[in-house]
């Protein structure tokens, strides 16, 4: 054999090795990030009460005392797997693709989201200090990587919105949060924590079920591809019992919530819920 083509496959089968470890470091962090979300201290142990929320907006009052039953335990960490569909591309052509990820949420210190759909597969990760977004093709090639201040900003906006949907109990007032009023239908949360302050908008039914959650994200997703605060919502349903919550099992969301520029790229059906610790988990 001709010793160039030897060489040449030399480097590419150290080529793959690299990246493979290189994926398997990114793995790794994903792990630690988890473990630590999921040992976060729950500040507000104890159980709910209707009492706690009754100085705030109406509206702030029915969210609370739909999604969380009186006596059940105020979690602060949840983990969730889900599936659905994830739209790689844009309003015009969203490329969508089946997926499957699991999550764990931990408001407000951060989330760690593992995707598999297809040959896509990656991470994104929030936590004290730091973030990510890092995405692969066929476990081997890296084509997302991002992280930085302004990544951070926004993937702690992302925290606050699905605090609203998936972590209530870490919405309830104290030493993060704070709650205005904006009408009768509708309440706005006011999370700071560390350097950024992130406000949450949700709106509520006549039964105190949420069906929307909006926030003005920190994001470059625009035209212009600049960092800027920009609507960020989505749409909730099939709200399902898991131990002393109702909790929506539907979600889709996405850029420009309420505008002709609308592109609902995630489509998510949750499968499983659980409470790291607890003694009841529940799935349906």
């Amino acid at each position: 054999m001709n010793v160039w083509i030897v060489v040449l496959i030399g480097l590419v089968l150290a080529g793959i090795a690299a990246l493979s470890s290189w994926r398997h470091l990114d793995r790794q962090a994903d792990t630690r990030a988890w473990d630590e979300l999921a040992v976060t201290i729950e500040t507000g142990v104890g159980t709910y009460d209707p009492a706690m929320v009754a100085e705030l907006p109406d509206p702030a009052q029915r969210y609370f005392n739909y999604m969380i039953e009186p006596g059940a335990p105020l979690h602060s960490v949840v983990e969730i797997e889900m599936t659905g569909q994830i739209g790689l591309g844009t309003q015009a052509a969203p490329n969508y693709r089946e997926m499957s990820a699991r999550q764990i949420l931990a408001p407000p210190r951060g989330l760690v989201w593992q995707l598999e759909a297809g040959s896509f597969s990656g991470s994104d990760a929030a936590l004290p200090g730091t973030s990510w977004t890092r995405f692969w093709l066929f476990d081997l090639l890296p084509v997302v990587r991002v992280s930085g201040h302004d990544h951070r900003r926004s993937a702690f906006g992302r925290v606050v919105a699905e605090a609203a949907f998936w972590v209530p109990s870490s919405l309830l007032p104290g030493e993060f949060v704070r709650w205005e009023a904006i009408d009768n239908d509708s309440a706005r949360a006011i999370v700071r924590f560390e350097l950024f302050e992130q406000a949450v908008e949700i709106t509520i039914d006549e039964t105190g079920t949420p069906t929307h959650v909006l926030i003005p994200r920190w994001s470059n997703a625009n035209a212009d591809e600049e960092y800027r605060e920009q609507p960020f919502g989505g749409e909730l349903s099939e709200f399902r019992r898991f131990g002393g919550y109702r909790l929506p099992t539907r979600v889709a969301g996405g850029n420009h919530f309420g505008t002709p520029e609308y592109f609902p790229f995630f489509k998510a059906e949750v499968t499983e819920i659980r409470f790291p610790g607890a003694a009841h988990s529940t799935s349906h």
